[in-house]
Order: C-alpha cells, then sequence, then structure tokens
C-alpha cells in the first residue's frame, strides 16, 4: 500500500517533474587594461648597429661571465654533444651536412671525416661531459674547432696527425676559457693534380 503523500497547508506537496536548475559556472574576472607607453620608441635609420657585433646579456651583480668562443663576420655553425664514444660520427655528419649546403664541393668527404674524428677524438679523450664543434668559412677556408670544455693542458702530438691530412693549411691546440681547443683550417679549393713527368 502507498503512503499517503505529505500535506502542508497548500495541499498535497508533490515531487518535482525537472530537475533543479544547476547555477551557470562563475565568470572570470575582466582583466583590467594594461598601461600602454605614452609615446612610441622612435629609431633613426642613420644609426645602424654594425654587422660583427653581437649585444650580451647584463651578468648578475657579483657573478662573472667568462667570455666564450664567437665566430663574426662569416658563415657559422655549431653542436653541443655529449662526450661519448659515437659523438665523432654524429659531428661528421653534421660538418658535412652543412658545409654541403654552402656550396662547397671540397674537401672532399673523406679528408673532412678524418679531420673531423680527429679533432672530436681529440677532445673526448679529455674526459670531459660534454664537447661543443664550431664551424665557420671565411675567403674560400674553412674553420674546424672543437672544444672539450676541460682544464685539460694543450697536447701537441694531434698537430702531426691533423696536418698530414690533404687540404689541411692549419692547425692548432690551445687552451681558451671555454677549456682545451683543437683547430683546423681547411682550404675549400679543388686539388690540383700533379702531371706526369714528360719520357
Amino acid at each position: 500500500m502507498n503512503e499517503p503523500l505529505p500535506v502542508d497547508g497548500k495541499g498535497p506537496k508533490l515531487p518535482p517533474t525537472y530537475p533543479p536548475r544547476t547555477p551557470p559556472p562563475q565568470k572570470k574576472p575582466v582583466e583590467p587594461p594594461r598601461p600602454q607607453p605614452s609615446t612610441k620608441p622612435v629609431t633613426n635609420p642613420a644609426i645602424t648597429k654594425p654587422a660583427n657585433t653581437t649585444s650580451l646579456p647584463i651578468p648578475d651583480p657579483g657573478q662573472a661571465r667568462r667570455p666564450r668562443m664567437t665566430v663574426r663576420a662569416r658563415r657559422a655553425a655549431n653542436w653541443a654533444f655529449t662526450a661519448y664514444p659515437w659523438a665523432g660520427a654524429q659531428a661528421v655528419t653534421k660538418v658535412t651536412d652543412t658545409i654541403r649546403a654552402w656550396g662547397y664541393l671540397h674537401p672532399d668527404d673523406h679528408q673532412l671525416e678524418q679531420t673531423v674524428r680527429l679533432l672530436v677524438d681529440a677532445a673526448t679523450n679529455d674526459h670531459g661531459r660534454r664537447i661543443s664543434v664550431h664551424l665557420a668559412d671565411q675567403d674560400n677556408m674553412l674553420l674546424i674547432a672543437v672544444l672539450s670544455h676541460t682544464d685539460a693542458t694543450p697536447d701537441d702530438t694531434i698537430l702531426a696527425d691533423l696536418a698530414a691530412v690533404p687540404g689541411t693549411a692549419s692547425c692548432g691546440t690551445d687552451a681558451s676559457d671555454d677549456g682545451r681547443r683543437v683547430w683546423a683550417v681547411l682550404s675549400t679549393e679543388r686539388p690540383r693534380t700533379r702531371k706526369a713527368p714528360a719520357a
């Protein structure tokens, strides 16, 4: 038997025939207008920044900023690698692809591989955590430099191997603010063929 519905003074109280209305979501507060500059900055076209300079961030007070290797007024590329044994193969691919994209046909792939592997192996032998490879071109010459980012002492024993690579114009090793650096400069000119002596 059904129980009787509760009765108040206005008659029987019936259950609602529709779900209760949900309150609308709260509106996001209106963002205050952003302040507008009173005047727009004026640039003087007569004053231009030199092409071979770069703006450097202001160092924090009390924190010395060590200068880093920079290459200016020429095309340049650089890559950072973890100092793993296979970093040489990765560096060879990056350097070769970039040099070919710049339009150079020489040095050939074998010469580039020899040079890059010698430089990278020298840097990874310094037992740092990372190395960086820097590439630049100027006056039909290519500079390839590798930094070990360690305080290792420059080792001249690699220079004979670098100089033996065909097309090497110069090479060297030194200690920089970014750690030990080894580098080689390669010619991009087609190698001259020697004529056979007349019989």
